[in-house]
């Protein structure tokens, strides 16, 4: 493989031009957020600009908004590897989106089924259950995690799964402890009880390639002002069941799949922004091969590939790193032979100072972090680390080594 196109990555986006106090800006805040490349910000200005309208005339600009929104359907099958772009759903954001499904599922249940979440999730996923369980009268499992390294607790799977499950709601990665869980594993477990999983990959999706098909969950959800694009939810699910949940609408919206879930009037400029954000990361193929995909999914196997590795090296440095600071402790997998396990998402905390004040010294010399729990709720009070939660240090494919090691030595400055 060649080298990672490091260059053609970080002039694709402007914001990492920024600089405070005449030294470059460091987004190392990428799991609250990703910047954007140009490109999604002009494809939703042209679409503002020049095709706005709403969907269903006969007149130019509505009939391309028409075309626009297939087209993004089509992209977004493409990246999550379904093979029906029907089965695509658009909404506000994840947690709408999920809140929604969790209303709709909740009308098939009753008092003596089981809804299975866990200690790690994001409240995302874990809440719109927890509702759900309780409008239905059925009952809510946790699984729990191993504190040694924030992964899942295998024997607690096994445990809560059972006759009585009718969903398990998983997250594939964790936003705070970057931990990648074998949802692929989880889902078949799950099945042979005859439940339903939903699987969150916000956090999955900017550093390793989606494959609902592979992962075999019944539903996933995403956000592509994580993988670079707006703020646009993304849900896939099963056509036939999709078709079938009593979804709420309005009498006059259309029953067809996927509209019958999308309430309202849609963002159609997030939608060409999202679709411009998955041809960003596709394009990141040619700048590796030189050569055109066979198509847009073959492409994004391939820059995916290139990104999970150069990631892969990044999480050794900085991991290497942490790992040489007196008193530091790293929340998660530390294991170097095991980075294939986690995302280049580190959180940490210091018996010296606390989570707030360190990223609060670090925004004031250019170094942008998160401190917190990030939502990862049932995760800190598990740990025992609330009310301050812990410093994240998020990376992504358009950080550099040079960033880390600034980093690492800003950090033992205010550590010292």
């Amino acid at each position: 493989m060649s080298s990672f196109p490091i260059e053609f990555v970080r002039s694709s986006f402007p914001g990492l031009s920024r600089k405070k106090d005449g030294r470059g800006v460091v987004f190392f805040d990428g799991p609250g957020g990703s910047q954007v490349p140009r490109v999604v910000s002009d494809a939703m200005g042209d679409y503002l600009l020049n095709q706005n309208a709403n969907t269903g005339m006969a007149f130019d600009t509505s009939l391309e908004t028409d075309r626009l929104i297939d087209e993004a359907l089509d992209s977004v099958a493409d990246f999550i590897g379904c093979k029906d772009p029907r089965e695509i759903v658009f909404g506000q954001n994840m947690t709408s989106l999920n809140i929604q499904l969790a209303s709709a599922l909740s009308k098939t249940w009753g008092p003596g089924d089981e809804v299975v979440v866990t200690e790690m999730d994001h409240d995302g996923n874990v809440r719109p259950w927890i509702l759900a369980a309780e409008w239905a009268g059925a009952k809510i499992r946790e699984i729990s995690i191993d504190s040694r390294d924030c992964t899942l607790d295998l024997s607690s799977i096994e445990e809560v799964i059972n006759d009585s499950t009718v969903m398990v709601a998983v997250g594939a990665a964790s936003n705070l402890s970057g931990t990648i869980n074998d949802v692929k594993k989880i889902s078949s477990l799950a099945h042979q009880y005859g439940s339903e999983v939903v699987v969150d990959a916000v956090h999955y999706a900017p550093h390793n390639l989606i494959d609902v098909k592979e992962i075999g969950c019944d539903y996933l959800l995403c956000s592509s002002y994580k993988f670079f694009g707006p703020h646009q939810g993304i849900l896939w699910g099963n056509y036939q069941r999709m078709s079938e949940l009593p979804v709420a609408k309005l009498r006059a919206s259309s029953e067809e799949m996927p509209f019958r879930w999308m309430t309202g009037t849609q963002s159609h400029e997030g939608m060409a922004g999202t679709m411009a954000a998955i041809d960003y990361i596709a394009g990141i193929s040619k700048m590796i091969s030189g050569k055109e995909p066979m198509n847009r999914r073959s492409a994004l196997i391939e820059a995916y590939q290139a990104i999970e590795e150069y990631e892969n090296q990044m999480s050794d440095r900085l991991i290497r790193g942490l790992d040489r600071i007196s008193g530091l402790k790293i929340w998660g997998i530390t294991d170097l032979d095991r980075l294939d396990s986690r995302t280049p998402t580190v959180s940490f905390t210091h018996p010296k100072k606390n989570a707030t004040q360190i990223g609060l010294e670090l925004a004031e010399r250019g170094i942008f972090v998160w401190s917190g729990n990030f939502y990862a709720i049932g995760m800190t009070e598990s740990l025992g680390l609330e009310p301050e939660g812990v410093l994240r240090v998020g990376l992504l494919h358009y950080n550099t080594n040079e960033e880390i090691d600034r980093f690492l030595e800003e950090l033992r400055a205010i550590l010292s």
